[in-house]
């Protein structure tokens, strides 16, 4: 299987040239293949944080090669990155980031608004056909302020896969939630993953889940101290029954 994800030498510094430039990623190499559903774990200041910064094309890092679906990011150019980002990544956070007095339908829309510019029928089709399958087709209407925690992110998963990305970077996508909520937003993601052959990178610190994941990464002080494969995960995911 293709590597979708691959960081070669990657560093990255901040205040560089300056009395107090601090190294906080000191050259991660790592791959991931398509489909894959992956933990990412570490302490707060570790550089996780940064790390997906830097997969998800928000930065750059201060040297190293970065390739994402085969297209080397190290020279493209900001709109480029722009639309490689809108295009190939999804992104849920710990905090929905919904607009509140939008309802579920239109916060679904807006990656596709961004990128055509005014909503036409296909759009809205998309987006309905994504909030039914994460169970949320009865609540289309309402707003995310009516909404309870579980929900709204149920909605971010959903805008997060309404461009149809190859990779989903999720940043603690389960650390608002009660438990049941918890399980509930992670075995949807789990679907997707198995059903779409989507790729999603998880930063946890839920040990339980992270397990529940094919493969787990670490990163410590900035450099990667465990990879490993969960083969009980993996052998379940390969025996899954197609949908």
């Amino acid at each position: 299987m293709a590597d979708l994800l691959a960081l070669e030498g990657i560093r990255k510094s901040f205040n560089v040239g300056t009395p107090v430039e601090t190294e906080v990623l000191h050259g991660i190499d790592l791959a991931m293949r398509a489909g894959e559903f992956v933990a990412l774990m570490g302490p707060s200041g570790s550089g996780k944080s940064t790390l997906l910064n830097i997969i998800g094309l928000l930065d750059r890092p201060t040297s190293g090669r970065l390739s994402i679906a085969g297209e080397d990011t190290t020279r493209l150019s900001e709109a480029s990155l722009t639309h490689l980002r809108g295009h190939a990544i999804g992104f849920v956070f710990q905090y929905h980031y919904l607009i509140s007095a939008f309802t579920a339908h239109e916060n679904v829309m807006m990656p596709m608004l961004v990128d055509h510019g005014r909503p036409d029928a296909t759009m809205a089709r998309r987006a309905d056909e994504l909030l039914d399958q994460v169970g949320l087709g009865r609540w289309r209407d309402n707003r995310a302020m009516n909404m309870s925690g579980g929900q709204q992110q149920r909605v971010a998963i959903a805008r997060a896969l309404v461009m149809n990305p190859s990779l989903v970077l999720a940043d603690e996508p389960t650390g608002n939630l009660d438990t049941v909520s918890a399980d509930g937003v992670f075995e949807l993601m789990r679907r997707f993953n198995r059903e779409r052959g989507t790729t999603f990178l998880i930063v946890t610190h839920n040990h339980d889940l992270a397990d529940r994941c094919d493969r787990m990464i670490e990163v410590i002080d900035g450099q990667i101290t465990q990879d490993h494969d969960n083969p009980g995960e993996k052998e379940a995911t390969l025996t899954q029954p197609s949908p």
